[in-house]
């Protein structure tokens, strides 16, 4: 998620304001467009930054993570487009711009298909930019990578050693792609625990929508895979996190116990909130009452709400 048809979504992840009763929330919402660049999505409303600052400010949210969808231009489930890594970098660059209008609220990941050529030549372009530099925004479902291909595991390990070397937090939409029918389960989960998120040891690794990519169908088995490593104090699981950004899709809301179950399985301290919405659909708000329909129990919901990543954490020091 987003769903392989859409572009151009942010993703806020949480530190709030402070005073009782505030929740530490995330929120995902659409951005608008860079000049220039066609819209991948014409028929959504546009979000800028200003936009999403005033969401925030209804959901209570002090600071947000932006992720930029750049990989969008790589996305082999699309057209091919014209000057494909000059999109990408204009696309790169316009998250910085948004996020650089209130640096105070927000901050900003730099995205890229990490199966491409470039992919590594724009991770160190983006970490020499203060609004992207903090982390990197993967989404394998929309590059096609896929866990089972040897080349395709070594491409990312690569960008994962690359986003280390540069201290880029790591948020990856873990699920391959549904529009081609890649498989998803502990088979994919555990080539990614063992060869992948090894090269990352020293940034945080944030897997996205509990492994989900908007259904419910392999994600049981991939996080019982984490869970029991991190049961076992398995290293390689010490600086990983989830989010539950899905909540209050229909998939979601008809496997409720499974999702609250796949919480527990990995505890709600590496749990962060989000939302995988827009300016008028799937606020955060309205995720975060979602949210509150899982059979958690008041102190797991609470203690979700007052998680705050531990990137944005650093960047409030």
């Amino acid at each position: 998620m987003p769903s392989e048809s859409s572009r151009d979504w942010a993703t806020t992840l949480p530190h709030h304001r402070g005073g009782r009763g505030r929740r530490r929330i995330a929120a995902r919402a659409r951005a608008g467009d860079p000049a220039g660049c066609e819209s991948l999505a014409p028929t959504t409303p546009r979000l800028d930054a200003d936009g999403l600052v005033r969401l925030l400010d209804a959901a209570g949210i002090g600071r947000a993570v932006v992720l930029s969808t750049a990989y969008q231009f790589g996305n082999p489930n699309r057209p091919a487009v014209e000057d494909e890594y000059a999109r990408v970098r204009a696309e790169n660059d316009w998250t910085a711009q948004q996020v650089a209008r209130h640096r105070d609220r927000l901050i900003g990941f730099c995205g890229v298909n990490p199966l491409k050529d470039y992919a590594e030549e724009e991770i160190r372009r983006c970490a020499g930019e203060p609004s992207l530099g903090t982390g990197l925004k993967l989404h394998f479902g929309n590059s096609d990578v896929q866990l089972d291909d040897p080349a395709h595991v070594a491409k990312v390990k690569a960008v994962f050693a690359r986003a280390n070397a540069v201290g880029m937090a790591i948020t990856v939409h873990l699920h391959g792609s549904v529009n081609r029918q890649r498989p998803h389960g502990a088979r994919q989960a555990t080539t990614f625990l063992e060869q992948v998120l090894p090269a990352a040891p020293d940034v945080v690794v944030q897997i996205a929508h509990l492994t989900s990519a908007g259904g419910w169908d392999g994600e049981d088995e991939a996080m019982d895979v984490f869970g029991q490593a991190i049961r076992r104090s398995d290293p390689r699981t010490r600086r990983l996190y989830f989010d539950i950004s899905g909540v209050g899709l229909p998939e979601w809301q008809k496997h409720a116990s499974a999702v609250a179950a796949c919480i527990r399985r990995v505890g709600t301290e590496r749990m962060l909130f989000g939302s995988d919405g827009t300016a008028d659909f799937l606020r955060p708000v309205e995720v975060w009452e979602a949210c509150r329909q899982l059979p958690l129990t008041l102190q797991e919901l609470s203690a979700i709400a007052a998680n705050v990543a531990p990137y944005v954490a650093r960047r409030s020091v």
